[in-house]
């Protein structure tokens, strides 16, 4: 009996542990430490730069392929942690995490643009959030069952770099999800006065909840 009370006593510390390493997850199981999501997805002010968004976008490119040793080099320990080995950094750690400046995220490792500053919003999660990406097909979701939890994995789609995850529990007056993205995944590119980030999925019709 007291062998069977000791199994149990230590699966769930275990269980425990796993859950706070878990990193992004869904809103609801932050939400009681946090008071759960602050703020809304910024409107789209820039919406009508139509030549500044065709400068940020790219045409499909080649998949950009390195070798572990190659990513090592070009990468710092963090970046190469995260996007390499799909690590998570600690919330409220990121550079981005509270970032308002206005321009375009791209991925770390290849520069392709992934998000605009007008997609950001305060999710109150301590890892920059964005309603929907710059571009479709600039990230790929792949189904993520590490760590005892079904999530969907965000990453690069041109060198499949591991960027965060996505939850349908992002803004509803937008599109419905919450792109939780590392900041060690991200660079950024500041636009200037009057430059628009623009995106080709300004209404996020593509992304919102049937």
């Amino acid at each position: 009996m007291n062998h069977s009370i000791r199994s149990l006593a230590v699966t769930s510390v275990f269980g425990a542990t796993i859950v706070a390493l878990a990193g992004c997850r869904p809103q609801a199981e932050l939400a009681a430490g946090r008071g759960g999501a602050s703020g809304s997805a910024t409107g789209g002010g820039t919406a009508g730069a139509v030549q500044q968004e065709k400068g940020h976008r790219m045409h499909k490119q080649a998949k950009v392929v390195k070798t572990d040793a190659e990513w090592r080099a070009q990468l710092t320990p963090l970046q190469y942690e995260i996007t390499r080995r799909k690590g998570t950094e600690r919330a409220g750690t990121g550079a981005y995490a509270d970032h308002k400046e206005e321009g375009v995220y791209g991925c770390v490792c290849c520069e392709q643009p992934l998000f605009a500053s007008e997609h950001k919003y305060d999710s109150g999660t301590g890892w920059p959030s964005f309603d929907r990406p710059l571009e479709a097909e600039h990230v790929a979701k792949e189904e993520d069952r590490s760590l005892f939890q079904v999530r969907t994995e965000v990453l690069c789609s041109r060198c499949d770099a591991h960027l965060g995850h996505v939850f349908d529990d992002g803004p509803p007056q937008t599109t419905g999800k919450r792109y939780c993205i590392n900041s060690a995944a991200l660079t950024f590119a500041a636009q200037g006065p009057g430059e628009g980030a623009g995106s080709a999925e300004e209404t996020g019709e593509e992304d919102r909840p049937q």
